[in-house]
């Protein structure tokens, strides 16, 4: 059984500086590490997550447990993926203080997001605040290994989440937009100052909420669909058949993969959706690939 979200205390930055102190440990640039120290602000995340309470929670980064709490009065059970031994360490003990009657629904998985392909349970909702510096990949990656993600919230850097949650056409549309909505539907769902975080960071972080669909129906693999999206933002400015020459083997067969795909062969990537960058994936010629290596990085 869950509290109602908002019941119980969280921390206040008074809790988060004794806790780091006792640890003896500053937060590092080098793993993004931004302790959330407001807890209104753990509060806004948990509700505009829309969690269930049967719900069983992935989260990326707990550092300290400040979200961590609040995702335990809001979820059935939580599943943190922390990549700090230190940090790591210490959460059970701090899940053992502050919700001893959550003991039981907290399971800690010491690794790198990046690599984790199993946990030891199957969550249906990510929430974490991530780090700036992996925040998209981490997004893509758990995605691409966790289908049972159903929808979620992150925390990023506000630009990132720009990027995440825009739409064809938009200036800041590119390969991280387009390979997000392979997955689903992503949304800006706000934005947070830089005061509520220790250290405070100098821009200010986005929310972005996403809910999962289908991937456009294809006969190309997300690997090769992929692929075009990389190859078509590798040089933004250019024209498809420009850009996509390297990855189809000439231009002139990135004009007839284009055309055949129903692609203005002199727009640019920023004006596709998803489905029409598995539609150029279909066209390619296997045979005039297979002679192409390391066209696409």
């Amino acid at each position: 059984m869950t509290d109602a979200p908002g019941s119980r205390p969280l921390f206040g930055a008074a809790d988060i500086r004794a806790l780091a102190d006792e640890l003896g440990i500053r937060p590092t640039k080098t793993l993004g590490q931004n302790f959330v120290i407001d807890g209104n602000t753990i509060r806004r995340i948990v509700a505009a997550a829309k969690i269930d309470p049967d719900e069983t929670v992935l989260e990326v980064g707990p550092g300290l447990g400040s979200l961590t709490l609040g995702l335990l009065d809001a979820a059935a059970r939580v599943v943190a993926v922390e990549i700090d031994p230190v940090l790591a360490g210490r959460l059970p003990a701090t899940v053992a203080r502050w919700r001893p009657d959550a003991v039981g629904r907290f399971d800690l998985v010491l690794s790198d997001a990046l690599k984790v392909t199993e946990l030891p349970r199957e969550p249906s909702a990510v929430v974490a605040n991530l780090p700036y510096n992996v925040a998209v990949p981490v997004v893509l990656h758990l995605l691409e290994h966790f289908p049972s993600l159903r929808h979620g919230l992150v925390m990023v850097q506000d630009e990132v989440a720009d990027r995440l949650a825009a739409q064809p056409g938009s200036k800041v549309y590119g390969v991280p937009s387009v390979k997000a909505a392979w997955y689903g539907t992503m949304r800006k769902a706000g934005v947070i100052g830089m005061n509520v975080f220790w250290p405070a960071p100098k821009i200010h972080s986005g929310l972005v909420g996403f809910v999962r669909t289908e991937p456009p129906a294809t006969s190309a693999t997300r690997r090769e669909v992929f692929a075009v999206i990389d190859a078509a933002f590798a040089q933004r400015r250019k024209t498809l058949r420009a850009a996509l020459s390297g990855w189809a083997g000439t231009g002139a067969e990135a004009e007839r993969i284009l055309h055949a795909a129903g692609v203005d062969p002199q727009a640019r990537g920023e004006v596709l959706g998803v489905a029409d960058f598995a539609r150029i994936a279909e066209h390619k010629d296997p045979a005039a690939g297979a002679a192409e290596t390391g066209a696409v990085r």
